[in-house]
């Protein structure tokens, strides 16, 4: 494909794609809204290879936009100019798709501050934003968007420039595509959880996640979409073993390894970890990878569910007790991925592979340390976490 038609869409400059499936994955009983997603990128000259990200424009559901516009006095219609672009639009287009409504800061409680006009509201302001309150002030933002403050402090006046120029901006969302391009060349699958939770008394919602669920017409091409380039990647030695850890949506990275290792029928071994709450109703691709698994192509796979028993079984459980085989496939040379969540999964794991490498490989803990720095540093040991 010529170079001038693959450099044609990008970041600043993203596709308006397609929305041709829109599925759940989780079974009926499941407590989760985790879907598969199709976005089609005929014509656009986006290519990408295993492991990169489909990054999204979201915009934000029109009934939310309405009542922020209702708690500034505004009608919508107003002309302002975005700060960083210099572009001309209405309130309505900047709130609606160029700014973000969540996770108000302290710099945005200052600007309150300064336009309060009530006295007991300014007094409030000042008690947060007292040095000797950090705590409060993060726990109280923590629970709160841009229209939680617009509405308790209602006598704070900004005028439609005001408000946009003291916002940031709504910044795409990233998500692993879960297809290999040697089998989906114009198509780019998604794993995406659904966000909808509750505080402060009010609905909340995953502004991303809940447009591609929620808010978009299947086949209206209205998507804007690009391909961010990463590192994470399969090994170029095709007789490469892999071991895999892709617990809930850190999966989609692995069903498209899968998919391009059994395309190229790559001789290395492929070995999976995986895990989620209920075996039932939360083992996302199930049946592909029951089906690979039968077929030869995927060699191990082992699952943990967190919520099918009194104790919580994890991705890193089930490497403790798999051990001695992990680091056999490591020492000879596996190269080992974890995708997921990094405050938590990431670090438990990274953990397992400490232990894993003490007990079955008798290093200390200062050669394990080195050990996986080496393994860090020839690409053999990847993390794609968020």
């Amino acid at each position: 494909m010529a170079a001038d038609v693959e450099s044609k869409y990008d970041k600043d400059n993203p596709f308006l794609a397609r929305l041709t499936e829109n599925y759940l994955l989780n079974k009926e009983g499941t407590s989760k809204d985790t879907r598969h997603l199709v976005i089609d990128l005929s014509g656009s000259g986006l290519t990408y290879t295993c492991g990169d990200s489909l990054g999204v424009y979201p915009t934000h559901r029109m009934g939310y936009v309405r009542e922020v516009l209702e708690a500034l006095g505004a009608t919508g219609e107003e002309l302002i100019v975005l700060p960083r672009t210099g572009q001309e639009m209405t309130l309505r287009e900047a709130v609606a798709k160029k700014v973000s409504l969540a996770g108000p800061n302290r710099k945005f409680l200052l600007s309150l501050s300064e336009k309060v006009e009530s006295e007991e509201e300014k007094a409030r302001l000042t008690d947060l934003l007292a040095p000797e309150n950090k705590n409060t002030m993060r726990a109280y933002l923590a629970d709160r968007e841009i229209i939680d403050l617009l509405e308790e402090f209602p006598t704070a006046k900004f005028s439609p420039q005001e408000f946009v120029g003291r916002l940031r901006r709504l910044v795409p969302r990233l998500y692993s595509i879960a297809s290999a391009p040697i089998q989906h060349p114009q198509e780019a699958h998604m794993t995406v959880a659904v966000v909808r939770y509750q505080t402060n008394n009010r609905e909340r919602e995953g502004v991303c996640s809940t447009y591609l669920a929620d808010r978009i017409d299947l086949h209206d091409p209205s998507v804007p979409v690009f391909v961010a380039k990463s590192p994470f990647g399969l090994p170029k030695d095709e007789s490469a073993d892999i071991i895999m850890v892709g617990p809930g949506t850190g999966i989609a990275p692995f069903r498209a390894f899968l998919q391009e290792r059994l395309a190229r029928k790559s001789t290395g071994r492929n070995w999976l970890f995986f895990g989620d709450q209920h075996a039932a109703t939360d083992y996302l691709y199930g049946e592909e990878f029951e089906a690979m698994k039968a077929a030869g192509h995927l060699d191990r796979i082992d699952l943990a569910w967190s919520r099918d028993q009194d104790y919580k079984i994890y991705v890193q459980d089930k490497m403790l007790q798999a051990g001695p085989t992990v680091w056999e496939w490591i020492r000879n040379g596996a190269h080992f991925y974890v995708c997921g969540d990094a405050q938590r999964m990431a670090k438990a794991v990274h953990a397992a592979l400490h232990t894993i490498a003490r007990e079955h490989g008798g290093l200390s803990g200062d050669e394990a340390i080195r050990y996986f720095r080496k393994m860090r540093r020839e690409r053999r040991y990847q993390r794609d976490i968020y």
